[in-house]
């Protein structure tokens, strides 16, 4: 019963390391290079350059990797594992199912998207009643808000949500998170916990507004989140939930922008907009 125990435990706070590992690896990255360029050059980069920096770092390069290395180390680690306290052998080789969508997974990524979407009126009705009621300041999240104040980053943005955004969070957070909790916990559990940790995750990526603003955004993307791991878990192949993702991304980045590129001022949709995306 101890080791049961000791077991879920160490797969949840594993689960945790590995995705907050992959925050603090990219943020490191970032600010190694920016510190380099300042150091080197003199050269002090801009909200703008650091956002597009960070794509690639966290992103683009730590997500990925530390997925690469929980892949490569996790049979090492857990033969030290059973070495130490009789920890259980692997039933399988762990793996993240990567391949071009089949006909029926193309129709799971338009599924899965039009569910998000619908989930982003939910939301929206949700956080303007919950504002209007309570009086709650909401946060926005921090590319929305260089976004908004510099419209034409929003263009570079809506790219980088499939190039970069989609497949270097899913990789890690539905490939290895999801994929590490559920050898304990079940496939259900599995979406709904790593649901929880994604949607956690982005709470430092928020920017103003109260502390309950703030939770109200990270609440606002668990109906995304467990859709992401709902489509994972049913097709085993990371490229739906990153196409997903990312068009889901892009949508907010192209409705951010015709808002405050076409809008005299900045509209309850921008507020909305500016607070739901990953």
């Amino acid at each position: 019963m101890a080791l049961k125990a000791f077991q879920y435990g160490f797969t949840l706070l594993s689960a945790l390391w590995l995705g907050g590992t992959g925050l603090v690896f990219g943020s490191v990255l970032l600010l190694t290079i920016a510190f380099s360029l300042s150091l080197g050059t003199g050269v002090q980069i801009t909200q703008v350059q650091r956002l597009v920096l960070g794509l690639v770092t966290i992103q683009g390069i730590a997500f990925p990797a530390i997925a690469y290395a929980y892949i490569k180390l996790r049979p090492v680690i857990r033969s030290k594992l059973r070495e130490l306290i009789s920890y259980p052998p692997d039933t399988g080789t762990f793996t993240i199912g990567v391949s071009v969508p089949s006909f029926r997974e193309a129709a799971i990524v338009v599924l899965g998207y039009a569910s998000a979407m619908v989930g982003l009126v939910v939301v929206a009705v949700i956080i303007t009643t919950l504002v209007s009621m309570f009086g709650i300041e909401t946060a926005t999240n921090q590319a929305a808000e260089i976004g908004m104040e510099n419209p034409d980053v929003l263009l570079l943005l809506i790219p980088a949500s499939f190039l970069l955004i989609g497949p270097g969070e899913e990789l890690l957070f539905r490939g290895v998170v999801q994929g590490r909790i559920r050898d304990y916990f079940g496939p259900i559990s599995g979406v709904a916990i790593a649901s929880v940790i994604f949607a956690g995750i982005h709470y430092p990526a928020l920017s103003g507004g109260s502390v309950t603003g703030k939770l109200v955004g990270v609440c606002a993307l668990l109906i995304p989140s467990l859709i992401l791991g709902a489509t994972y878990e049913y097709t085993d192949n990371i490229v739906v939930p990153s196409l997903i993702h990312g068009a889901y991304n892009a949508t907010l980045f192209t409705g951010l922008y015709v808002t405050v590129k076409f809008s005299g001022e900045l509209s309850s949709a921008a507020g909305v907009l500016s607070n739901s995306g990953f």
